[in-house]
């Protein structure tokens, strides 16, 4: 099998020649770690598959298609300040944040472009206009005939945006719980304008006759103790819109929706599920101790899962990380789920310790059968 029917096979539970091999990528910092303890120089974010020899990054599923449904087009990408160990900069979407420039994950937002509804009809809400010709890529012709091709080899995803995530940053998370209560017709506009552009853009795209194999959406919605929007809010004005995007994909037979979110999103699973958002990822273990075996268990085969492997056990010992894939094994064998890092690996993991993993679920779980080559140090 070729790397898209495995996975779909994969996603459907449906018989394959092996699980699929995939990671969600790496921090920034974690490849130039990697480099100082023996990881080739020429091994970057981009091209680390290549090295690694897993199937696919399910990061990067979505370059064949090649769309944008967000900021089009973005605010300027530049640095206002260099405050020695941090960094003032603004980001593609008017967020102006400090980052450190090293192990710096989650820059801290200072200030945001987007504060009321003047400037979200100023500055945010023509931005959204999914007739934007920057949306879709030049080679449009080109990309149709791959989009259309029965024996394409590699996995094709759609992205689906971002319904919350996207205002939370935009605006301020403070910010916008606050809007939720004070201005709940303009936050419903807001959910609704962003659902009408993914809608819209990928409309174009699916009318081509593309055969897509799943639609890739992000929120980040969800801390240690649960969700940034209370169920209730979020029952009433994303599940709709959820649901509008669902039945547009699903309607051209794109079946397999994956969402990404950290945190613990146990009490919006149920509510994406019923949106018709049926896969999660990257299941992030955290203090709450998400588990994608018990997540199988309380919600069936009708809920597809990728990720749940505990970054901090692949930072720990090489007993305990051969233990977490035995304990997954079942689960990767049963089918409709995915295994890799609960995030993007972090640079703590020694890159002796990730080989180690990757070595053993090559045998473990990819059965050792048609599998791409591994670099060597």
């Amino acid at each position: 099998m070729n790397e898209r029917e495995r996975f779909v096979a994969t996603m459907h539970y449906q018989p394959r020649d092996r699980a699929v091999i995939s990671d969600f990528g790496f921090w920034d910092e974690t490849l130039p770690t990697w480099h100082e303890q023996g990881l080739p120089r020429w091994v970057e974010r981009a091209n680390a598959d290549e090295f690694f020899g897993v199937d696919f990054g399910i990061e990067w599923v979505t370059r064949p298609v090649g769309i944008s449904v967000g900021l089009i087009p973005p605010f300027e990408e530049k640095i206002l300040e260099d405050r020695g160990e941090y960094e003032l900069r603004q980001q593609a979407d008017g967020v102006r944040v400090l980052r450190r420039k090293f192990m710096g994950s989650i820059p801290h937002p200072e200030s945001h472009l987007l504060t009321d509804r003047d400037s979200w009809e100023k500055h945010f809400k023509p931005r959204l206009d999914p007739d934007h010709p920057d949306r879709y890529p030049q080679e449009w012709e080109e990309r149709i005939k791959t989009w259309t091709d029965p024996d394409r080899p590699y996995v094709a995803a759609l992205t689906g945006g971002s319904l919350y995530g996207w205002l939370r940053n935009w605006m301020g998370m403070e910010n916008l719980s606050y809007l939720v209560y004070d201005d709940p017709k303009l936050f419903e506009e807001m959910v609704t304008t962003i659902a009408d552009c993914v809608i819209g853009t990928l409309t174009r795209v699916l009318k081509t006759g593309g055969q897509f194999d799943g639609c890739s959406m992000w929120e980040d919605m969800a801390y240690n103790a649960g969700p940034l929007l209370s169920p209730v809010h979020f029952k009433k004005y994303l599940v709709p819109q959820y649901r509008r995007i669902a039945d547009l994909l699903h309607s051209y037979g794109v079946d397999v929706i994956w969402l990404d979110c950290d945190g613990n999103i146990e009490k919006l699973v149920p509510l994406w599920l019923d949106a018709g958002i049926n896969c999660m990822f990257p299941l992030e273990v955290g203090i709450w101790g998400a588990d994608p075996v018990r997540y199988r268990r309380e919600y069936g085969k009708d809920l597809l899962l990728m990720g749940g492997f505990d970054k901090h056990i692949l930072a720990r010992s090489k007993e305990a990380i051969a233990r977490e894939i035995d304990r997954l094994t079942p689960l990767v064998e049963e089918g409709g789920y995915i295994g890799f890092c609960d995030h993007r690996v972090p640079p703590d993991v020694p890159l002796d310790n990730y080989l180690f993993y990757l070595e053993t679920v090559r045998e473990v779980w990819g059965k050792g059968i048609n599998l791409k080559p591994m670099g060597k140090l």
